[in-house]
């Protein structure tokens, strides 16, 4: 074998592998548990306006409010109760969506003390830019769930009937035992996929699909060629290393705030699907089928990018 694979299999296959298992494991448990609890009706009242306006379960209204604080969880809970034909697939894809937000305010931290040393007034413009899409896809959703989703009364009015709260141990008993169940479907389809994404990363096929990108980007031409190296960096490496030349290119004053932000943007626009594909896909089959984790998260990246096209658009011709 070659000694260079050898040395890459434990930290970035099994290692991970291991990792998200347990997160996931993790997760169920703490779907199962507040379904057990009757608890989705009290988490659901957090998102209650949303939820009654966009005809949502108070399933997905938890869901929501969990995503604050694990997305395995909400992703978790979805998948149960979609599995449980307690929402709908449509509602799925909605509650998906839905959960953008949270999402986004998960990463917000990072993503600020990250851009603000770099790129000082200009992370709060990108920042306040992309929490925009993300607050329009929730309007979306909201919409669209009004449109297509039949008017359900439990999205209106939140049970006050009290029910038998079954104790701590015999709730644990039963989330573990449908752990199990699910155990044997999680590994079937995960493992495998996290295999072959591993040997793609390995053997550069990502890296050469961000080097056609970067190639044929002939559709950004109207931006400021020196913010192009941005946008290129941006796809082909990391965030921080296009934040890095954009620091560079800010402090000798050769790149205005407005052209920093519209290049970051549209480097986010870019590298988002395949780090989605690269990252987010392997563990979305561990808790969804495989044709509906693809499903779910390319309809999860179209949907962001149209929306953060759209933030795009508006911000280029009102600085214009």
């Amino acid at each position: 074998m070659d000694h260079s694979l050898a040395a890459q299999i434990w930290p970035q296959l099994i290692w991970p592998l291991i990792r998200i298992t347990f997160f996931i494991s993790i997760g169920l448990v703490i779907a199962n548990c507040i379904e057990s609890l009757n608890w989705t009706e009290r988490l659901a009242t957090l998102a209650r306006p949303l939820i009654k306006i966009g005809r949502l379960s108070p399933i997905t209204g938890a869901s929501f409010s969990i995503a604050f604080f694990s997305g395995v969880s909400a992703n978790s809970m979805l998948a149960e109760a979609f599995d449980g034909e307690k929402i709908t697939k449509t509602e799925l894809i909605l509650a998906n969506l839905f959960n953008s937000l949270p999402r986004f305010f998960l990463h917000l931290p990072t993503v600020f003390f990250l851009t603000a040393p770099l790129i000082k007034g200009a992370a709060v413009i990108y920042v306040g830019l992309t929490f925009t899409a993300a607050i329009l896809q929730t309007i979306l959703v909201v919409l669209l769930g009004r449109a297509v989703l039949p008017k359900n009364e439990e999205t209106v009015i939140v049970s006050t009937e009290k029910k038998a709260r079954p104790g701590f141990q015999e709730v644990l008993q039963k989330s573990l035992l449908r752990l199990k169940k699910r155990m044997k479907k999680l590994l079937k389809f995960m493992v495998p996929v996290y295999i072959l994404f591993f040997l793609f990363n390995r053997y550069g096929l990502f890296t050469q699909l961000k080097e056609m990108i970067a190639a044929n980007a002939w559709f950004l031409s109207w931006l400021n060629p020196q913010s192009l190296g941005i946008v290129i960096l941006h796809i082909t490496t990391e965030f921080s290393a296009g934040l890095a030349a954009a620091s560079v290119l800010l402090a000798e004053n050769s790149l205005t705030y407005r052209e920093v932000v519209l290049a970051l943007l549209v480097g986010n626009i870019l590298a988002a699907p395949i780090r989605a594909l690269r990252h987010q896909l392997p563990y979305y089959t561990g808790i969804y089928s495989p044709s509906l984790a693809l499903q779910l998260v390319g309809i999860s990246q179209f949907t962001r990018a149209l929306c953060v096209i759209a933030v795009a658009l508006c911000y280029y011709f009102l600085t214009s």
